[in-house]
């Protein structure tokens, strides 16, 4: 395997998230944002005339052309903020931008990537139930055709951003009769579609917005709202489970490379700063070694995702690599982020203080986007270990 220097313009694009961020999201109120659990739209805006949310979207739909290391960078150097900024962009060039890219008619790209490119739409998923988690081919909301319409009933949990989002990305359960994997469709809803409602449910982690539960009775969309349009009926597995998992898997990923980065910034410049028994705590050889570990297993993590994002950038077959991405950096992240803690001491637990903030948004890196068990399981399923 060869290395090369990071291309020019990621350079570039990294130093300009940089000023950016210290202008728009300085830590007192990355952590206001959290406390409120909401983001700064107007910072959203600002952030998104800068361009980045067009980098999963092709020129021709209004995007600067899907560049995937380009949008991981970018949730990474979002991260290490929080997730105040990070998560939106997600739900804006991921959660919409990758998906219709991805999946979309052609009618559905025409009207929803030059807005997503522009950041001017977000997305939320709804794919998680109340009796369903990793198991999304068993989701029970159905959604049956009456003439040119589609009609939704059931629940959706987990629905984080459902209050602000425009558009609900929803896994449905379309045939009763199918066989497993076959009877699932992907169904565009507005978020402002009779029938729907809404409950927010209480979190410790990814504060950036309330998470919620969404009720769907009797909601009525156009059939022309099905992902891929009417053929896209049925196809839904295909679509939730192609290179789009594999992107997911990447972003959350990235969030976590980020938060764990951040985590050991501020824990290095504490331990220069904080003085006990006559010195530094950063010259305490205890303080040092965690330190350096952390530093260490931040490049291993480093490695590991931006390697896995190259190969889909490339398009290749990078399934097995962005599961151990996801399941090594999300385990090795919460990890880093506790030794962190550890040298800032009681100072890491105080909510005015980065420190406890990253703790709990790490703490569930490795549950959410499908869990590090999860993972292992995908793993040895690709590298085909008998069972």
């Amino acid at each position: 395997m060869y290395f090369t220097d990071e291309p020019e313009h990621l350079t570039l694009l990294r130093d300009t998230l940089r000023r950016f961020l210290a202008a728009e999201l300085p830590p007192a109120k990355a952590r206001q944002c959290d406390r409120d659990k909401t983001f700064d739209r107007q910072s959203f805006r600002r952030l998104a005339e800068l361009g980045v949310c067009g980098l999963t979207i092709a020129p021709e739909y209004g995007g600067q052309g899907r560049d995937l290391v380009a949008a991981v960078a970018v949730i990474e150097e979002l991260s290490r903020h929080g997730p105040a900024l990070a998560a939106p962009f997600i739900h804006c060039a991921f959660y919409g931008g990758v998906n219709i890219s991805e999946s979309g008619s052609e009618a559905q790209k025409r009207e929803l990537l030059p807005k997503l490119a522009r950041g001017e739409i977000m997305f939320a998923y709804g794919l998680s139930e109340p009796d369903v988690g990793g198991d999304l081919a068993s989701v029970s909301t159905r959604a049956r055709i009456e003439g040119d319409r589609v009609i939704i009933d059931g629940s959706k949990r987990w629905m984080t951003g459902a209050r602000f989002a425009d558009w609900y990305y929803c896994l449905v359960r379309s045939d009763a009769d199918a066989p497993r994997y076959r009877n699932l469709s992907i169904v565009l809803v507005p978020a402002d579609a009779p029938g729907l409602s809404v409950h927010d449910i209480e979190h410790s982690g990814l504060r950036y917005a309330e998470t919620c539960d969404v009720h769907f009775d009797g909601v009525s969309v156009p059939l022309h709202h099905i992902v891929g349009g009417p053929e896209g009926w049925n196809q839904g597995w295909k679509k939730l489970a192609g290179p789009s998992l594999d992107v997911e898997k990447l972003e959350i990923t990235a969030c976590a490379l980020g938060f764990a980065t951040g985590a050991v910034e501020l824990a290095w410049r504490y331990a220069q700063e904080r003085t006990q028994f006559g010195k530094p705590i950063c010259a305490h050889q205890s303080v040092r070694h965690d330190l350096v570990d952390a530093r260490t297993q931040l490049q291993a993590c480093r490695h590991m995702l931006y390697h896995a994002a190259w190969l889909a950038q490339q398009g290749r077959p990078c399934s097995v690599e962005t599961s151990m991405a996801k399941l090594f950096v999300g385990d090795t992240a919460v990890q880093v982020v506790l030794k962190c803690q550890q040298v800032m001491g009681a100072y890491g637990t105080a909510p005015d203080y980065d420190m406890e903030r990253y703790v709990r948004d790490l703490l569930v890196m490795p549950i959410v986007g499908g869990s590090s068990k999860m993972q292992k399981n995908n793993i040895a399923a690709r590298l085909k270990l008998p069972e």
